[in-house]
């Protein structure tokens, strides 16, 4: 196969992806919440901003790494958690792990994935990150953590923007239940999608693995979705007891005002990630990224700044550096790799944006990222 010829963009892969999975599946990945216009935003923020490329600077061969946390990536990019990423696609934790793990960029695991830590830690090497869902319960927090660390995840990402649970209109419209089961319709559907279908029955109606031992405690009794049963809407004093508890860097992930930022650094916050999570919780909430320049000045230059909000192409990287973010975070489109070519398909996303950013760079004239923020157009 040609990948360059059939996929020279991530809207390629997003359009085969979306032939390869139920309707149910697309619903899932695909949606936003209430009338999905945080969505919209996120698109048009981007969209929005320009860049201003200078010339006669003979720049051929870029700079595109970055340092975080004393880890030299060679791209300003990553993977970010998505729970349930195995329901797209069965193994799509371990082949964006591999790959992240191949290209040297980090990779998040979802407290809520369908993959373990145990299993997916391995595929990661040195660049798992373990993103955690609060749970109440201090013992149950405290084992969680625990297998992270064995399981060799060095990052610790809090998502601190889920109090409860949103609505996402469109799921319930497509019938997803959670936990999953196989309704008529639901056959049907999958049944229209022959390589998904025989993929999801060898590997098994994906489940929550990584919280599955905990499903018999008190607060996992009730009936419903066993990730939500057990996490609380953290606070503060939460935030502090997590920093006492983890000893390596930890990320606060969902912020999209300055004084949070500040107040998350303040009790021992590593690093900030700016995100409306997709579009996904609040419809009513701003892109990520027209807050991003106002959380990188409250911070100052000293802080790490993560950032996602639907990453499309290369160009959306650089424009999320230009406006103060150190590193991207890939939600969707990991995922429209792995349906769209299976395994393979995160290897040629990254390789996809490595030579986007390095076309985009020399056309812009900047030899390293921190140019970009004079490339802004004004």
């Amino acid at each position: 196969m040609n990948l360059e010829a059939q996929f020279p963009a991530i809207d390629d892969l997003r359009r085969h992806a979306r032939g390869r999975v139920p309707h149910f599946v697309w619903a899932y990945l695909d949606s936003g919440t209430g009338a999905e216009t945080a969505v919209a935003r996120n698109r048009a923020a981007l969209d929005a901003v320009t860049l201003t490329p200078r010339v006669l600077r003979a720049v051929t061969e870029p700079d595109t790494g970055v340092t975080l946390f004393g880890h030299r990536h060679p791209l300003p990019f990553g993977f970010a958690p998505i729970g349930m990423a195995g329901l797209v696609w069965p193994g799509a934790e371990t082949a964006l792990a591999g790959a992240a793990a191949a290209a040297g960029i980090p990779f998040a695991l979802s407290t809520v994935a369908a993959a373990t830590p145990e299993a997916v830690g391995p595929a990661a090497g040195a660049m798992g990150w373990f993103q955690l869902y609060p749970p109440g319960d201090a013992a149950l927090r405290d084992d969680l953590l625990a297998r992270a660390r064995r399981a060799g995840f060095h990052t610790l990402v809090l998502t601190v923007d889920v109090p409860l649970p949103s609505r996402r209109e469109r799921l319930l419209r497509a019938g997803l239940t959670n936990p999953m089961r196989i309704t008529p319709r639901a056959a049907l559907d999958a049944a229209r999608r022959p390589a998904w279908a025989w993929a999801t029955l060898r590997a098994g109606i994906p489940k929550l693995r990584t919280l599955e031992p905990y499903a018999g405690t008190q607060r996992g009794s009730a009936t419903g979705h066993v990730g939500y049963r057990l996490r609380v809407a953290p606070d503060m004093a939460y935030l502090a007891a997590l920093r006492a508890a983890w000893e390596g860097p930890l990320v606060v992930k969902g912020v999209l005002h300055p004084d949070d930022a500040r107040a998350a650094r303040d009790a021992g916050a590593d690093a900030i990630w700016v995100s409306n999570h997709g579009g996904r919780q609040f419809d009513g909430a701003p892109a990520s990224l027209t807050v991003l320049p106002s959380i990188r000045a409250a911070l100052g230059p000293g802080v790490p700044v993560l950032w996602d909000g639907g990453v499309e192409s290369a160009l959306d990287i650089l424009r999320a550096v230009a406006l103060g973010a150190d590193m991207a975070m890939l939600g969707r489109a990991g995922l429209w790799a792995v349906a769209a070519l299976g395994p393979a398909g995160p290897a040629w996303l990254i390789e996809l944006l490595r030579r986007g950013l390095t076309a985009d760079m020399a056309q812009l004239g900047a030899a390293r990222l921190t140019a970009l923020s004079d490339r802004r157009t004004a």
